[in-house]
């Protein structure tokens, strides 16, 4: 098959002159750059929100940039590393195009390294390594579902987003030097919301045709019963002292947004402008997490 691909996509040769066409450009992106835009989202938000509270809360600045340089890294690592051992679609098929992508690889890797070395120099900042691992593990759990196609592609989604998500805690501990129940409740409340933001899109694509409030049901019960339970979980979170009561008012929006889609007309599905849209109410949630934990 990867004979078949190259065959049909043509490279100019190691050492030839001539310009590249923009496809080839676009494909050579492909190999080292992330193309998961949404993951940045959930990577970057609750890491700057947690960051932002352990800060704020007498914490330390330099652990949380040398963190975020790491976390960086490494994230933007996995896209050359699996066109480097041809796990994707847009995998290197040849010798000029694996140079690229190790050009990719070792940089990415000396930053990251260079970057752990002070987070973690002279034992500092333990607890971030078992939340490292579990990170690992999640992401480990979502190639194993990726593996079940369609039928478990939501479910690898959700389970990714948690170790996406643990950047909320890793910074608040990165902070304060400590993984307490407010960094918890940071990754815990980070996560329903990642959740909310995955089940909405899927259903804004599978009822892209719905027309009437119980076909709209019929699609989206899952989605309805996914809120109610993840209002059981944040009041189970207030009672243990992990989020603040005021935490509520950041996953309010979302929650306002999706039952408002029962009961709206059939609209076009515009993917780019739904993206621009979940964006936003990322941004809005981050702001007032941020804000119910300082007011806390």
């Amino acid at each position: 098959m990867g004979k078949f691909v190259e065959s049909q996509i043509a490279f100019p040769a190691s050492g030839e002159a001539g310009e590249l066409n923009s496809s080839q450009k676009q494909r050579r992106r492909a190999l080292v750059i992330p193309r998961e835009h949404g993951a940045w989202g959930m990577l970057l938000i609750p890491m700057v929100t947690g960051g932002v509270v352990g800060t704020v809360s007498g914490g330390r600045v330099v652990p949380v940039l040398m963190l975020a340089v790491a976390i960086v890294a490494l994230f933007w690592l996995r896209t050359p590393l699996e066109s480097w051992l041809d796990n994707v679609a847009t995998g290197a098929l040849n010798r000029q195009e694996r140079r690229i992508v190790l050009a990719a690889i070792v940089p990415l890797l000396g930053i990251a390294l260079i970057a752990l070395t002070g987070l973690f120099w002279e034992g500092m900042n333990r607890d971030l390594i078992w939340l490292g691992i579990a990170a690992a593990v999640t992401f480990g759990v979502q190639v194993v579902l990726k593996r079940g196609g369609r039928s478990t592609r939501v479910a690898a989604e959700l389970v990714g987003a948690i170790a996406l998500t643990v950047t909320a805690a890793a910074s608040y501990c990165a902070a304060t030097g400590r993984m307490d129940a407010r960094g918890l409740g940071l990754w815990l409340a980070s996560w329903l919301f990642a959740a909310n933001q995955i089940h909405f899109v899927w259903l804004r694509i599978r009822g892209i045709r719905a027309s009437g409030l119980r076909q709209k049901l019929r699609l989206g019960w899952t989605f309805l019963g996914g809120s109610l339970l993840s209002l059981g979980v944040m009041l189970i979170a207030y009672r243990l002292g992990w989020t603040p009561g005021l935490a509520w008012i950041a996953i309010g929006p979302i929650w306002v947004r999706g039952i408002a889609w029962f009961f709206k007309k059939p609209q076009p599905l515009v993917i780019r402008r739904l993206g621009w849209s979940e964006l936003a109410h990322a941004l809005l949630f981050g702001v007032l997490l941020t804000s119910s934990f300082l007011v806390s």
